[in-house]
């Protein structure tokens, strides 16, 4: 995990119910962490009970990594992929966030100035633990994801589909529309391919899914990116989203005060309440 207020984290490893300084033993969750393999050095420190005790209760608890480029795969549930009245897609869809979009699981997001289409997914995110290009199988993708964490990839519909000139990046890309965490769990610790993966706003349920139902697997996802552009350790990717979004017309979209929240089995719980930029 990183506690502390934004922009100035600090990483803290989180055992059970326990929590550990992790200073002394690594300086970030950033891209350096995988590329120095430094999540060995901290399961080394664990087993060694060198690590210093701390109490986070009442402290803001922040993305759990500093990610190096963000990508996001589009419409990989079946079903949400026709929710959104399109065929399932025969290869990934890619589409990039900008890092400032990257926020606490728990922080207020800002809605921006006028928008009327804003949008929750709860999604799976992994983080590439080692460089990864031209891989031949999915089970070499599977071995490049150093770990995984939740995520909400928020979207503005509007600036998605209707002002973006064919491309979706302007409604991806409004500052904090990216919460992570609460906690990354390294890929040794975590099954990826059938975990509940839930959403509710103001309390009502809105998406209830498997993992089990992507169309691309985490795998496939990997070694299919790695065939058009290197990835780097640190790197983030968004596997997509399940039914239940506002997109497919069943539900309102989100206005000043509603609140999300979004879970993953074994990857825990986010919480955001929304608000009017410039209001």
């Amino acid at each position: 995990m990183r506690v502390g207020a934004k922009g100035s984290e600090k990483p803290v490893l989180k055992d059970g119910d326990d929590y550990y300084s992790l200073e002394g033993v690594m300086e970030e969750i950033d891209p350096a962490f995988w590329a120095n393999g430094e999540a060995k050095a901290v399961e080394a420190a664990l087993a060694s009970g060198s690590l210093t005790p701390v109490d986070i209760t009442g402290q803001r608890i922040g993305a759990p990594v500093v990610p190096g480029s963000v990508l996001c795969i589009g419409q990989n549930y079946a079903k949400h992929a026709a929710e959104s009245g399109a065929e399932p897609p025969k290869h990934p869809i890619v589409f990039f966030k900008t890092p400032n979009t990257v926020t606490g699981p728990y922080d207020a997001v800002g809605l921006p100035p006028g928008s009327e289409k804003s949008d929750w997914e709860v999604e799976l995110c992994i983080v590439i633990g080692t460089q990864a290009a031209y891989l031949a199988s999915a089970e070499e993708g599977l071995a490049a994801v150093g770990g995984y964490l939740l995520a909400n990839d928020l979207s503005e519909r509007a600036y998605q589909m209707e002002v973006s000139g064919g491309q979706w990046s302007k409604g991806k890309c409004v500052k904090d529309f990216m919460p992570l965490g609460p906690v990354l769990v390294t890929a040794d610790s975590f099954d990826p391919s059938a975990c509940g993966i839930r959403s509710w706003v103001n309390g009502e349920p809105r998406q209830d899914s498997t993992t089990a139902d992507m169309i691309f697997s985490v795998g496939e996802i990997v070694r299919d990116l790695s065939q058009y552009m290197q990835l780097e350790p640190g790197d983030i990717i968004s596997t997509g989203t399940p039914e239940g979004v506002a997109f497919g017309g069943k539900y309102p979209y989100l206005t000043e005060g509603d609140v999300t929240e979004v879970e993953i089995d074994g990857l825990g719980r986010q919480r955001q309440e929304f608000f009017r930029i410039g209001a």
